[in-house]
């Protein structure tokens, strides 16, 4: 059964308990700032591994000192869905660990 996407006010609601993340052009996005590059890359490994054990993942980009993350539910339409915000909550969880802003 494929994933449902999300209602605008789902997505509202949902974002309203993910401070730093937004839409952006349909991809729920955030970009975190780090010490310095070994501390985003320590970030992108931990990330790549919540997004296997979530078996969804989201286009990852390092920088020196940051981490982006955008994310939607192909099989969903390219849209939103309750999997893209898991992800997310997953991830602002673990963040704060790495010294991540």
């Amino acid at each position: 059964m494929p994933t449902q996407p999300l209602s605008q006010k789902e997505i509202e609601d949902r974002l309203r308990e993910l401070p730093g993340w937004s839409v952006d052009a349909d991809r729920l996005t955030r970009t975190y700032r780090l010490g310095d590059h070994f501390a985003a890359t320590a970030l992108v490994v931990h990330v790549a591994q919540i997004q296997q054990e979530l078996n969804h993942h989201s286009d990852l980009t390092l920088g020196y000192d940051t981490v982006s993350l955008a994310v939607n539910t192909h099989d969903a339409g390219d849209a939103l869905t309750e999997k893209d915000f898991e992800l997310a909550d997953r991830v602002e969880r673990i963040a704060p660990g790495h010294g991540a802003t």
